[in-house]
């Protein structure tokens, strides 16, 4: 998705248009057209292009994945964690699936649930920066301010954060 990466969504979308064109049946071009209507802020049709990758391949995770993530940005949590539930299933070892599953649950208010999926995360992945950090703003909930503060200062120690100092 290399377009979609320098900012040009809309060139990305007319070249994975032309590759479904040719292709039809390709569950990859349909994901990566998800995620550059997704970039757009085009969620609608963002989740129609990931139900179209998961029809033709219902065990692509990254499909299931990134259409939790827009579930989650449009405030549909619950949905998004079943998605996100989805790819854990598929693929155990998808540490992005198991931190966004842990934001889905932070802004639900479940702070020990977002944690050990949070720890999920980092154990597969022990430099997924965005788990640690996501992790310290779970624990900043419960009121954990020195272990959040350890957390988000965990792959960037010289580091500023807004949250926890």
């Amino acid at each position: 998705m290399a377009l979609g990466s320098l900012g040009k969504c809309d060139e990305a979308i007319g070249a994975f248009d032309e590759a479904i064109r040719i292709e039809p049946e390709l569950a990859a071009a349909w994901n990566n057209k998800g995620l550059a209507l997704d970039s757009l802020g085009r969620y609608d049709e963002a989740i129609k292009a990931y139900d179209e990758a998961i029809r033709l391949d219902p065990e692509l995770a990254w499909a299931w994945s990134n259409k939790g993530n827009v579930l989650e940005s449009l405030g549909k949590y619950d949905e998004a964690i079943r998605a996100y539930d989805e790819a854990i299933r598929i693929d155990p070892e998808l540490a992005a699936a198991w931190n966004n599953k842990g934001n889905a649950l932070d802004s639900l208010g479940k702070h020990d649930e977002a944690i050990t999926a949070y720890d999920e995360a980092i154990r597969i992945d022990p430099e997924f920066a965005w788990a640690w950090t996501n992790k310290g703003v779970a624990l900043y909930g419960l009121g954990k301010y020195d272990e959040a503060r350890a957390s988000c200062h965990r792959m960037c120690p010289d580091g500023i954060s807004l949250l926890v100092g």
